[in-house]
């Protein structure tokens, strides 16, 4: 078992290097804690402009920042790539790749995956695009498809190469859309002047009837207004039922030949084997009190999308936003060295900064408080607030740069399969395979 160092303070093991996470152990630099955080990556990654990195407008260095960069010079913080296997909530311990490790308080803020519903088929054919790994999987996907339909000889033989579709009318889903109208309004042409832009469709599907569901009533019309001059074609109010990898079926008949399905139409806490399904809400989140504390304990915490505070106030939890991570972060902060002074703690109240979303250049829509935004000055604010976002200043450079480019020349970034992307082998069919016998 991972020994404490040898000091007086007690442990708090944070897991997962996301908003939460480190905005947690930033608040609790310089006081009366020893922190260990745990990351199965050595990077922190921004996943709002996963989808600009999908499409090749953004290399993924330009949204990834190295955790140890980041706690340079905070004396109290350790970090360790590990990944947790089990949590031992009654021993205090976590079973990780690295090992076991005690804790005194133990912050849970392990993030969201796709959700995928329990469709085995659709999750093997779909791509999902929660991670940078899984980001530049859909980069190599699209680009090798789009190859693929310069050596086709009919249009049928090309049609499922060029329809490209976003299952998911949420932010994702819409930016993703609308970035890729983009590259086939300005950069097919360019890149490939064997293709005919008028083959590549777009497509953009919700079981619900409306694009930007949590968003306001405005900002969704005008992102709909705003898809639709773009040529996305919008399929809202109907529900896939299955995906082969080349067939996309819904349930009311209609069938899309496709090589490229993006699937944004949920997400599910990730949580650590150890904790009870008991406690266990929507979203396979973590049920906690008001100050971020897991039921049924007394020094475990879950902030950020895997924990929900159900409250009179919020009996579904806050919502999965990033704001909501870093607000909870620097509450828990407090909380936690409270506890340790045996100083009263104090609830978390959230305070909704608002939400964006962003079609395409010069197209976006802003819900702030009261004040609701389109077009080409919600687009600004939507870039600037992303930009002062990032971590690292370099990171922040090359990301503007990239944008200036791609605005001025209206063909941003190089689009190149550095590796091939190769779909793994379905389970089913993994099992199906007979090894050969041996003497």
């Amino acid at each position: 078992m991972d020994a404490k160092q040898n000091t007086k303070f007690p442990l708090v093991v944070i897991v997962g290097g996301g908003f939460g996470g480190i905005e947690l152990a930033k608040h609790l630099a310089k006081q009366p804690v020893e922190i260990l955080l745990l990351d199965k990556h050595n990077y922190h990654s921004f996943p709002p402009l996963l989808y600009q990195v999908a499409t090749g407008s953004l290399e993924c260095e330009a949204i990834a920042f190295s955790l140890r960069k980041n706690f340079e010079g905070q004396k109290n913080l350790r970090f360790r790539v590990a990944e947790v296997t089990g949590v031992n909530l009654e021993n205090n311990y976590l079973e990780t790749t690295i090992g076991e490790i005690a804790y005194d308080y133990l912050v849970m803020a392990t993030g969201s995956t796709t959700n995928f519903f329990g469709n085995k088929d659709i999750e093997h054919n779909a791509m999902p695009m929660k991670t940078i790994p899984e980001a530049l999987n859909l980069r190599y996907m699209f680009l090798q498809n789009l190859e693929q339909a310069v050596i086709a000889t009919t249009p049928e033989e090309r049609e499922p190469y060029l329809n490209f579709v976003m299952v998911g009318a949420g932010p994702t889903g819409v930016e993703l859309a609308g970035s890729f109208a983009e590259l086939k309004n300005h950069v097919l042409s360019k890149d490939y002047p064997e293709l005919n832009k008028e083959e590549m469709q777009v497509y953009l599907v919700d079981f619900l009837p409306k694009v930007l569901g949590p968003m306001s009533e405005e900002a969704s019309k005008k992102a709909q207004g705003y898809l639709e001059k773009m040529g996305v074609n919008l399929m809202l109010g109907v529900k896939v039922e299955s995906y082969d990898g080349t067939e996309l079926k819904f349930e009311d008949g209609r069938v899309i030949r496709t090589k490229n399905v993006v699937w944004s139409a949920g997400v599910m806490g990730v949580v650590p084997n150890g904790i009870s399904k008991d406690i266990l809400v929507r979203g396979n989140r973590i049920k906690t009190d008001e100050i971020s504390r897991v039921a049924g304990t007394k020094n475990v915490f879950a902030i950020g999308d895997v924990g929900a505070t159900i409250t009179a106030d919020t009996p579904n939890g806050h919502p999965g936003v990033a704001q909501v991570a870093i607000q909870q972060g620097k509450q828990l902060a407090k909380n936690i060295v409270n506890l340790v002074e045996g100083k009263p703690t104090e609830p978390f109240k959230y305070n909704d900064l608002g939400s964006m979303a962003t079609i395409g250049r010069n197209k976006a829509v802003a819900d702030l408080g009261k004040i609701k935004l389109g077009g080409f000055i919600a687009w600004c604010i939507w870039m600037f607030v992303h930009l002062i976002s990032l971590l690292g200043f370099k990171n922040k450079v090359i990301t503007f740069i990239a944008w200036l480019g791609s605005y001025v020349t209206y063909n941003g970034g190089t689009r190149l399969i550095i590796r091939r992307y190769v779909r793994e082998a379905s389970p089913q069919a993994a099992a199906a395979v007979q090894l050969p016998k041996t003497d």
